[in-house]
């Protein structure tokens, strides 16, 4: 969803009706542009990820494919889901959810953003920095119904990049600025794209189809959607300051757009990236087209919003650019079939490995 948010992202938002000064034609081009640009880094340089989070050996690194059934389920999951906090929002304390949720997003945050910056940080570090290896393993059992719960690998380089991803989640928990607010929402926007996988353009089609329906319904049908939005204190949006120019770093008249609205076209964008390497003819036709399709459907969701003052799920204009657009060049191309064909592999599960004192007995045997 996208909106003008008259107020600040918290609790304390001022409503509409009060006395502000109208944000200037600049401000609001800076706002507008700047949303844009943040929404398109994640999707470019997440779906470049996803190539290669594909073919990772790395457990820790592995994506989450969702299947056509996972896609029919998830407008219904994230109706009842939304439907829910609005109701607690409506029962019980505003300030006690937002604190209980400001945690846990400050946890989920920092792991987010240095999982973001990890092999952006690696450049800098000298050839000669002492890099130790870690394992974080739980298991449940033991003998051989021993079963792997938590099996995460890291090195002293992203304990680094944990701690400097630990300060900006002191400063969003302690001030909730909207700075710190982006840094976690592009963390999580740009995570989303890269570890999320559709396993084929069908179920992309059902996925952004339902929530096509969700998004327009729960928009335009109630004020469910922009109410939680407005009270939910957490970086599940991207803001910016409509009067960054008067008030600078501590502007408080934001424009929105939700994560959502970033992540569900992303996937598939980052889906069609991957059928483009899979076709081995160099060209990136698909996945160009799908992103220019993604900046019309948005900036045409920006031009609706501000002609008409009211908040546009951004869902109903990007859906139908982000399909329509790759399956008129497949049309052109007679590569339709070829689309709707290509299926990713899912990952093969990994064959246990033997244990110290098995491998020893087998060496033992052999010899």
């Amino acid at each position: 969803m996208a909106e003008a948010q008259n107020g600040s992202a918290g609790p304390q938002a001022v409503p509409a009706a009060s006395a502000r000064p109208p944000a200037t034609p600049e401000g609001v081009a800076l706002a507008y542009g700047s949303l844009v640009l943040m929404a398109l880094l994640p999707i470019f340089f997440g779906a470049l990820r996803s190539v290669s989070c594909a073919k990772s050996k790395n457990s820790s690194e592995m994506p989450e494919t969702i299947t056509s059934r996972d896609a029919a389920r998830f407008p219904i999951v994230a109706s009842c889901t939304l439907l829910g906090l609005y109701l607690f929002f409506k029962i019980f304390s505003q300030e006690y959810i937002n604190l209980l949720l400001s945690m846990y997003f400050f946890v989920l945050g920092i792991l987010a953003l240095s999982h973001t910056i990890s092999p952006m940080m690696n450049r800098f570090f000298p050839a000669n920095f002492p890099n130790k290896q870690y394992q974080l393993l739980f298991t449940q059992g033991s003998g051989e119904s021993k079963e792997e719960i938590v099996n995460y690998e890291f090195d002293t380089k992203d304990l680094v990049c944990l701690a400097l991803s630990s300060v900006v989640g002191v400063w969003y928990l302690l001030r909730k600025h909207w700075i710190a607010n982006n840094l976690f929402g592009l963390a999580f926007s740009l995570n989303g794209v890269e570890l999320l996988h559709l396993n084929n353009v069908s179920t992309g089609c059902i996925l952004l189809g339902g929530l096509f329906i969700y998004d327009v319904f729960w928009v335009f049908g109630t004020n469910v959607m922009v109410t939680v939005a407005k009270s939910f204190e957490a970086p599940i949006k991207l803001v910016f300051p409509q009067d960054l120019l008067e008030k600078g770093l501590e502007a408080d008249n934001f424009a929105m757009l939700g994560l959502g609205d970033i992540v569900i076209p992303g996937i598939f964008i980052a889906l069609l990236l991957r059928f483009d390497i899979s076709l081995k003819k160099n060209t990136h036709t698909y996945f160009y087209t799908s992103f220019v399709a993604y900046i019309f459907g948005l900036g045409l969701t920006i031009f609706i919003m501000h002609i008409f003052k009211h908040a546009q799920p951004a869902l109903l204009y990007l859906v139908p650019a982000c399909i329509g657009f790759p399956l008129l060049v497949a049309l052109a191309k007679g590569e339709v079939t070829e689309m709707f064909s290509y299926e990713e592999s899912s990952t093969p599960k990994e064959v246990p490995r033997a244990s110290k004192e098995e491998t020893i007995e087998a060496d033992k045997k052999e010899k």
